[in-house]
């Protein structure tokens, strides 16, 4: 998965505003105790992080 599509998901399920917040400062023990821009910066795969964010804030599977 390319970051641009990540982004955009990432958009498009939490907003635009809100997106940038929760990538920044929301921790998830599934990241390793990372933020999701924490676990990009560590070199983790965009589609694993998606993964991730889908599964610990239950994004419908439509949206997956």
């Amino acid at each position: 998965m390319r970051l641009t599509v990540f982004w955009q998901r990432m958009a498009e399920h939490f907003g635009p505003g809100y997106a940038e917040t929760f990538a920044r400062d929301h921790v998830m023990s599934e990241l390793g105790g990372r933020t999701v821009h924490g676990a990009l910066e560590a070199g983790w795969d965009a589609k694993e992080v998606w993964q991730v964010v889908c599964a610990v804030m239950d994004v419908p599977r439509e949206r997956r």
